[in-house]
């Protein structure tokens, strides 16, 4: 309607496609960090993410299977990965009931 009525398409895109693409955007955003924290530990178990000096999660759990009596090596650093990965996973679904669409519609109709 706008290019109708002799807006520019900098005017268009700010105005008509800008707020419809904000919250599909950062949900998957969001859930995609979570992805990207369990690519990360899963390459850094294997050996494949940042060399020994630097601490990664991954590296710790992989270091901590050849201490099976020291139970809580292991322990901890996966409940860090899990506890990210599930806090960033709730925060996207929290967005998307936000942004969704009927979420959006007014109460009463």
């Amino acid at each position: 309607m706008s290019r109708l009525l002799g807006g520019s398409s900098a005017r268009l895109l700010i105005r008509d496609v800008l707020p419809n693409v904000v919250g599909p955007v950062l949900v998957v955003g969001t859930l995609d960090i979570g992805s990207a924290v369990l690519l990360l530990a899963g390459l850094s178990f294997l050996g494949l993410g940042a060399q020994p000096p630097a601490a990664e999660w991954g590296a710790m759990v992989a270091a901590a299977t050849q201490y099976f009596g020291n139970w809580w090596m292991g322990l901890f650093p996966g409940l860090a990965i899990a506890t990210v990965v599930f806090a960033v996973n709730m925060i996207g679904d929290a967005l998307r009931d936000h942004f969704g669409p009927r979420s959006l519609e007014r109460p009463g109709r």
